[in-house]
């Protein structure tokens, strides 16, 4: 019997649910995470650029290299351990280490990454950001240090992971450019657990950073929508009287539906990876199973007050976008209705005018006609009596006798053939 024939893809893509596996840590620990994406085209972008540069930076350490096309990396550079991901719009780069500094969020940490190698970044960087991870029993220390760490306001600080772990961030840029997050683990949390909360922290802010581009570009698309918007109130109203020129205003229709579609085309990527993007932040949050820290907020809590409603704007821009299309196009379509009503009763009305000059035709025909026959049977009448002259002779008939005899025959003779020439060359 001979051996299954695998398809080409099948350990390509059953690998793929192993490729990114979480990292391990052990408190304390420290994490150095950096996400870049170039500011245009990012989907389109140079993928062996972003590679190289991957390469630069393995080479400083001498550690391994990626395979060819690789989207995924991880492995030893130097101290840290280094976790490399290429997504659809971005490229996340992390490091791990042992030991916190002593000078929490110092950021000379982030100088693990070359300023010359960053500087040579074929992307600019949408985050980055500071985890400090420490031991913690219970929790004596924690709200003290977290008050001395963030803002206050928009501190946000949670038990995860049935209160295996404590998390807290601030959503904030610090001094030096970069978020900082704290965990705080309890002893017997296990390094695959911590090492699942911290990329789950890296994840949150990285697609809650990816999903406020797309509330950009709803408040770039506002003036323009603005301005459409009264161009078809105005194109309405004009539609609601008698038109001059329907024309026109059809063209102008036309052209503020293209403009709208223009509009939905070159944002739907956007708004499309933004809903995405959302989901995720959501769903990453939700893995997590929060508990409330001493009635503070929680990383959930936070994103509905200050993220959903950004969300939520985005929703209904392209809500209304569609809308706008919408209507552009139904209100083209009742102006062409419109236009074609108009235009049959003018058709009616020409058509009855015709009608009209058609029987003044007939009547001027059959009067013609009529007066063809009187002029026609005058000739034949005395064609008949210049034929019939020698038989006045013969028979002692005056002329006028055989012109009243010959001139009825004549005539209804002539009317016969009118009538038949008629019917023959003219269709009833």
């Amino acid at each position: 019997m001979s051996p299954l024939t695998d398809h080409p893809l099948r350990y390509r893509m059953a690998n793929e649910l192993h490729a990114r596996p979480f990292p391990a840590l052990k408190a304390p620990a420290k994490a150095v995470y950096l996400a870049l994406k170039p500011a245009e085209n990012a989907a389109g972008r140079d993928r062996d650029a972003e590679r190289a540069h991957l390469v630069a930076l393995l080479d400083r350490y001498g550690a391994a290299h990626p395979q060819p096309g690789a989207t995924h990396y991880s492995g030893q550079l130097g101290k840290y351990f280094l976790k490399w991901e290429s997504h659809t719009e971005f490229v996340t780069f992390t490091l791990l280490g042992e030991g916190v500094s002593a000078r929490p969020f110092d950021g000379k940490t982030f100088e693990v990454f070359p300023q010359d190698w960053l500087s040579e970044a074929p992307a600019t960087r949408i985050t980055s950001a500071l985890i400090r991870i420490e031991v913690a029993e219970g929790d004596e220390g924690i709200p003290e240090k977290v008050q001395d760490w963030f803002v206050p306001e928009s501190l946000a600080i949670s038990r995860v992971l049935d209160d295996d772990l404590v998390i807290a961030g601030d959503f904030r840029i610090d001094s030096a450019g970069h978020m900082r997050f704290a965990v705080f683990a309890r002893p017997a949390t296990g390094k695959r657990r911590i090492g699942r909360v911290v990329q789950r922290l890296c994840e949150i802010e990285t697609y809650k950073a990816m999903s406020m581009l797309g509330l950009q570009r709803a408040r770039d698309l506002n003036p323009q929508m603005k301005r459409i918007d009264d161009r078809l109130n105005d194109l309405s109203e004009q539609m609601t009287g008698d038109l001059n020129k329907p024309a026109e205003v059809l063209q102008a229709l036309l052209e503020t539906s293209a403009e709208l579609e223009n509009m939905i085309a070159q944002s739907s990527f956007r708004f499309g990876a933004t809903g995405a993007y959302e989901t995720i932040v959501n769903q990453r949050i939700g893995v997590m199973r929060e508990e409330r820290f001493l009635g503070r907020q929680t990383f959930a809590e936070f994103m509905m007050r200050r993220f959903d409603p950004a969300m939520r704007t985005v929703a209904s821009t392209q809500t209304r976008l569609k809308n706008m299309s919408d209507r552009a196009i139904r209100a083209g379509d009742l102006l062409r209705t419109k236009v074609d009503v108009e235009r049959s009763a003018q058709n009616q009305t020409l058509l009855e005018s015709m009608n009209t000059r058609a029987d003044l035709q007939l009547r001027l025909q059959r009067t013609v006609e009529g007066l063809s026959v009187v002029a026609i049977s005058y000739y034949a009448v005395n064609l008949v009596l210049y034929l019939t002259g020698p038989l006045e002779q013969a028979f002692a008939v005056s002329k006028t006798v055989m012109a009243a005899i010959a001139t009825p025959v004549v005539v209804l003779l002539v009317w016969w053939l009118v009538q038949r020439i008629r019917k023959k060359h003219v269709p009833d």
